[in-house]
């Protein structure tokens, strides 16, 4: 039975790699208006579909199963709520990818919004790179410093709405409404991010695991 809990935290793994590039490319084609590459984006979704059948069902064989792998009864929970947070995180890197193609060949926001967009999604990725890898190293202290990190996602997408309803807004409603969109898209990944590598504790925990070596400096965001 632990070769199928390892299998499962190994699949959160897979996902949680999957998704900080599903939203990678979906910031790619936000900022260079790039319909094809949001398209490649959108039929990632049905790999997504497939992962979280995929993990659900090891984490339910594991919960019915008469031999627990762990004294502590949270543990497949949390691991069942990890998948759902990894499957949000993916649909919301495909409303992005989404809105690009809506728009395209038009930018989905204005060239003066560039550079806020793309700090948002460097936050987006390193957030969901660093929940992965709290899960792989069973690391508190770097779930903890992604809190803080988050604030920075929440920061931009509240100071947007300034951006956007101040009287010199040049660039119409429809842009200033994509713009809000996109903005919560981003947002609630990160949200999301945080709360996969909440769980990590529990997740990742069993009786006689000695493989976990926490990385040295995962902490920063560069």
């Amino acid at each position: 039975m632990h070769e199928r809990f390892d299998r499962l935290v190994a699949r959160l793994l897979r996902t949680s790699r999957l998704v900080a590039d599903m939203m990678d490319r979906a910031g790619t084609a936000l900022v260079e208006a790039d319909g094809e590459l949001a398209r490649e984006v959108i039929a990632d979704g049905a790999t997504l579909g497939r992962a979280k059948v995929e993990a659900e069902e090891d984490a339910h064989a594991i919960l019915v199963s008469q031999s627990p792998v762990t004294t502590d009864p949270r543990v497949v929970p949390a691991a069942i709520h990890a998948v759902g947070d990894l499957d949000r995180m993916g649909r919301l890197a495909i409303h992005v990818a989404e809105a690009v193609q809506r728009r395209y060949p038009a930018r989905v926001v204005p060239q003066v919004l560039v550079p806020r967009f793309v700090e948002m999604g460097r936050i987006a990725v390193w957030l969901a790179v660093m929940a992965g890898q709290a899960v792989q190293n069973r690391d508190a202290v770097l779930a903890r410093t992604l809190i803080s990190v988050d604030d920075d996602m929440d920061d931009l997408h509240r100071t947007l709405f300034a951006v956007i309803d101040y009287q010199d807004w040049a660039y119409g409603t429809a842009q200033a409404v994509d713009a809000a969109l996109v903005s919560r898209y981003y947002e609630r990944f990160a949200d999301h991010a945080v709360s996969l590598a909440e769980r990590t504790t529990f997740v990742v925990d069993r009786p006689g695991r000695t493989d976990v070596v926490p990385e040295q400096g995962g902490a920063r965001i560069a």
